[in-house]
């Protein structure tokens, strides 16, 4: 259970943001519920979180704009004091192949879903400083598989995955740990989103269309493991990419809808 813990999850208006969240919420912790586009989902999901008897705060902030971070965090510090759990989730990047990749992309990729992180980690270490924490990233299949347009996205989730293994060596004296989860395609509106983009843009059909487990992975598939990492039972589990995928990563895409 997590209760009287703070923590910020980053990107939790909706899809596996919001999923974690309330998943936090009914273990018993506070949460900040941070966005940067959509207030209004932002707002339904801390009404939602309180209505499990926790308190939730809602922080507008663009975590590809380090200046945000700094603002967020300083709110956090001044609310609560401190911070227990960080949950970096919060990505973006639109299905592009490396020819047609430009500057403008490229960098907003790598600050939204990997620079961000270490930014949001060297603030949140402060306010978790004398206590220990817990850190967990959403990354993706991409961070290891060549998907179709996925370039910048893969690569930037290459980096964090990297950056989680040295950031759990580098923590682990604080009292922090540090770990990811890895997802395949999940039911959400930016899952379907990628799945639409490649098709139109690339010619190819998504490469998921079910997994060995018989279904998709659900945002809340990824909040249980989450959640799980958050607590004392995963103490010794340090700089891990925990994937959920149903299975999919273990057979060739080409088989995947032949039962093969």
């Amino acid at each position: 259970m997590l209760k009287g813990k703070v923590a910020l999850v980053t990107g939790s208006s909706r899809g596996i943001g919001r999923a974690i969240a309330l998943k936090l919420a009914e273990q018993g912790a506070d949460v900040i519920v941070n966005f940067f586009r959509r207030r209004q989902a932002a707002e339904q999901t801390a009404k939602d979180i309180e209505g499990l008897g926790v308190t939730a705060k809602v922080i507008k902030a663009n975590v590809g704009d380090p200046e945000k971070i700094g603002e967020m965090f300083d709110i956090i510090g001044s609310s609560f004091g401190r911070l227990d759990i960080f949950i970096n989730n919060a990505a973006s990047g639109l299905p592009r192949s490396a020819l047609d990749l430009d500057t403008k992309g490229w960098d907003w990729t790598m600050d939204i879903n990997a620079k961000a992180f270490l930014l949001c980690t060297q603030r949140a270490v402060r306010l978790m400083e004398g206590r220990g924490g817990k850190i967990v990233t959403v990354s993706s299949l991409g961070s290891h598989l060549v998907l179709p347009g996925y370039t910048a996205i893969g690569v930037s989730k290459a980096a964090l995955e990297a950056l989680t293994r040295y950031l759990a060596i580098e923590l682990a004296a604080k009292g922090i740990c540090v770990n990811a989860v890895a997802a395949s395609l999940v039911t959400t509106e930016a899952g379907v989103l990628y799945a639409r983009l490649a098709k139109e843009q690339l010619g190819e059909a998504s490469p998921w269309q079910t997994t060995p487990a018989g279904r998709l992975v659900a945002p809340e598939d990824i909040a249980n493991v989450v959640a799980f990492l958050c607590s004392e039972a995963a103490f010794m589990i340090r700089g891990q990419i925990i994937i959920v995928d149903g299975g999919t990563s273990l057979v060739p895409f080409g088989l995947m809808n032949k039962g093969g």
